[in-house]
């Protein structure tokens, strides 16, 4: 009978709150209006982020779970802040050519894929493209790239180390260079300098390309390593190698290989630290996280701001309630209503005011959502965890700032209470 006596006395709660809300428009509107400010705020962040590492551990497996990239420089600290090293990690040298050939052939590895980005202007006939990104890798690039090439094909290893002056074009640089035309065997300028054009390469769009300007939406070409490094200008310094182990060699013990074939090789003494580094999946998904974890942290910083605007217009509603139904708690008590009831029942009316604003806040959110991952590269969506923090945040939030009303309800004599006009 008690569990049915709070649940009819909650649903009592419920309805005093709506009529509450009837009976005092503007400030319930300011009430509500804070708490769905917070909660939208928090809602619509949480939905990006969790959008955006959704595909960003897509793009990850799509590179391979066991893949890893050698750098010269961390990639999660880009910081040089020391007066006497600024920057230590600019005196690393660079993977070299002969480095690579050795990583190659280590019975551990797969495959080990250089790679040098730059820019430069594009010309095709009377068609000029400015500041267009491309790529220089070695051969097995579609290995690690997982990219399908149609029509035509990619450049073989023999091509690479000629340095043949070969092109593979993206959609969107073909659409532009040439469009509705059939681009193999066609020229094409890139820095002065003639390159034949042998395929058409298809890449899945994915918010870490699109924030590395590698994604479908960007002209994008593809060279091969040894035509850049011997006839562009390139940033040989800039040199990264992706590694794909053996399928029967795990990714850890492939690291290990490199990193004592790296050391040997560039005479680092023992307990010296490494100039070079070694990046996987793991570290990838830390720097994304300490990223965007400071980034969400300021939109939790502004929804708690909303949700202390909700709450300071919850003691206010609550206290102005509380005076107006004094006659009526008085009653109540004289008619057996405990401290207990009256307490639980102004909460309960709390709590609904603050939910409402949750609720509020919510479809705001899921709407706004639902128009950034249509109109943007942002992929949001709205984890269901969300959701439920929302509105238990919310129910908290009237909870906590409704119990001095509520307890000044519950402490009121009835017989004075009986007495006010």
């Amino acid at each position: 009978m008690k569990f049915f006596a709070r649940v009819s006395m909650a649903l009592e709660g419920v309805t005093i709150a709506f009529e509450a809300i009837r009976g005092n428009k503007v400030r319930a509107a300011l009430t509500i209006s804070g708490v769905a400010v917070g909660v939208f705020v928090v809602v619509t962040m949480a939905a990006a982020v969790h959008g955006i590492r959704e595909s960003f551990q897509k793009d990850l497996d799509e590179f391979g779970a066991t893949t890893f990239q050698i750098n010269r420089r961390d990639p999660g600290n880009n910081q040089c802040n020391s007066p006497d090293d600024p920057c230590p990690d600019r005196k690393n040298p660079p993977v070299s050519l002969d480095e690579l050939h050795a990583i190659q052939n280590l019975p551990e590895v797969a495959y080990a894929v250089a790679r040098i980005g730059n820019q430069g202007t594009m010309i095709y006939r009377d068609h000029q493209l400015k500041s267009v990104g491309f790529d220089a890798y070695t051969s097995d690039w579609i290995r690690t790239d997982r990219a399908d090439i149609s029509p035509g094909r990619s450049f073989t290893e023999s091509e690479d180390q000629s340095a043949a002056p070969l092109i593979i074009v993206n959609d969107t640089l073909k659409s532009q260079l040439f469009g509705d035309s059939d681009p193999l065997g066609k020229e094409i300028t890139l820095e002065g300098k003639p390159f034949t054009v042998i395929g058409v390469f298809h890449t899945k769009a994915g918010f870490l390309k699109t924030l590395n300007g590698t994604g479908p939406d960007n002209p994008r070409a593809i060279i091969p390593m040894m035509t850049a490094w011997r006839h562009l200008s390139v940033y040989k310094r800039g040199i990264s190698v992706a590694v794909m182990p053996q399928p029967s060699v795990t990714r850890d013990d492939a690291m290990d290989a490199v990193t004592a074939l790296l050391r040997s090789r560039r005479g680092i003494k023992p307990g010296a630290n490494n100039s070079f580094y070694l990046v996987g999946e793991d570290r990838i998904m830390d720097i994304f996280n300490q990223f965007f974890g400071a980034i969400f942290l300021v939109g939790i910083t502004l929804s708690g701001v909303g949700l202390l605007v909700g709450g300071v217009g919850v003691v206010a509603i609550m206290m102005i309630s509380v005076t107006e139904r004094t006659r009526e708690i008085g009653v109540r008590k004289a008619l057996g209503a405990t401290s207990a009831i009256i307490l639980w029942q102004f909460l309960v009316e709390a709590a609904t005011l603050t939910t409402l604003g949750a609720a509020i806040g919510l479809v705001i959110g899921a709407v706004l959502s639902w128009l950034v991952k249509i109109y943007t590269p942002i992929p949001a969506s709205i984890p269901p965890e969300a959701v439920l923090v929302a509105l238990v945040a919310a129910a908290g939030t009237g909870i906590l700032f409704g119990m001095m009303p509520a307890a000044r309800a519950a402490r009121m004599d009835p017989v004075e209470s009986l007495r006010h006009e």
